[in-house]
């Protein structure tokens, strides 16, 4: 049974492309190397050492640096030394972890799909949320994902885009909700507008400014910037001058919800948050947001997921409920316009 998997993973590898860019190495055309080794290394670079990844992956540390020690011979070149802080992996090593990475989570991909489209609810999704997109979307969308799909795995990491580019592209992460990427589409990736948002003040309740009509009267505030982008602070002046004010004094970024949640909680700042935060169960009894007649718009909320490569079911299912709650949402605000 070890054979036949390793037979069909260097196939699937083959195919893909890529350990045969690692170097024009004389060994690399009879490399002979096995799913438990890529394995390995893998874990031994997650980790930051031998020992480490022992442990992780339960097995003797003399196992695994034989493990290690033929796979190097396969490919023909060094893949890890040993330095001061730990094991490092050299440039032959990193270029192999990086390909092993991509294959591995495509062998995963391509597995789920099997088992789904025979009729099994098991599997993993993973996706990464920006803290806005979990108030749009994730309780809309649980319940009937679970339905669907009660045996899938589904990882939820939040943040914003930048931080998963490279987790994307290599398949370890299947899609992306949140702030648009800046500069449009990557190569490799394909984005899809959700809906457009738009932007509402909030501060604790029993604020001194809570009766403030206009942006004028809070730029006297202290203020809190959010991971919303990873330019919020340019984004946040930008509100300002656009409109010929002074910037106000900028005394907190902070990069999760809960942080600045707890600042304006506990202070007079200010916070400039999409406005779903406004009825958002975690924040609705607690804050109050100041009505400010300039209306202030937000960020397009988008779905990136690579091109050219398909979803499993459980993923593409993901992704129809995304779209079902992003319809929703931009009929509720035409509702309100009309």
């Amino acid at each position: 049974m070890q054979k036949a998997t390793d037979k069909a993973a260097q196939t699937l590898l083959f195919k893909l492309n890529p350990i045969a860019k690692l170097a024009h190495h004389k060994h690399l055309a009879r490399a002979n190397m096995k799913m438990h080794q890529l394995r390995d290394l893998l874990a031994i670079a997650e980790t930051g050492s031998i020992n480490a990844a022992a442990r992780y992956l339960g097995m003797s540390q003399p196992a695994l640096s034989r493990s290690i020690r033929s796979l190097e011979k396969d490919v023909g070149t060094p893949l890890l030394e040993r330095q001061a802080t730990g094991t490092a992996l050299t440039p032959m090593g990193s270029l192999l972890v990086r390909r092993a990475s991509a294959a591995m989570n495509e062998l995963r991909c391509a597995r789920d799909e099997i088992q789904q489209l025979q009729g099994s609810v098991f599997g993993t999704v993973v996706v990464c949320i920006s803290s806005m997109a979990h108030l749009a979307f994730l309780d809309e969308i649980l319940k009937a994902f679970q339905q669907r799909y009660p045996g899938v795995l589904l990882r939820v990491i939040e943040g914003v885009f930048p931080m998963v580019d490279a987790r994307i592209r290599s398949g370890a992460v299947d899609l992306y909700v949140g702030p648009a990427p800046e500069s449009g589409a990557p190569p490799g990736l394909q984005t899809e507008n959700l809906f457009n948002t738009r932007r509402a003040v909030l501060a604790r309740k029993g604020h001194p400014l809570a009766e403030a009509r206009t942006l004028a009267e809070l730029t006297g505030a202290s203020w809190i910037t959010t991971s919303i982008t990873s330019k919020a602070e340019k984004e946040f002046s930008g509100v300002f001058t656009g409109r010929g004010l002074p910037v106000p004094k900028l005394a907190m970024q902070a990069e999760t919800a809960l942080t600045w949640i707890t600042a304006v909680l506990s202070t007079d700042m200010l916070v400039m948050v999409p406005d779903q935060w406004v009825d958002a169960p975690i924040t609705r009894h607690l804050l109050t947001p100041i009505p400010i007649q300039e209306s202030l718009a937000g960020v397009s909320m988008t779905l990136v997921r690579r091109s050219n490569v398909p979803s499993t079911p459980a993923s593409e299912y993901f992704c129809d409920l995304l779209r079902r709650v992003a319809h929703c949402q931009v009929a509720e605000v035409e509702k309100v316009v009309v």
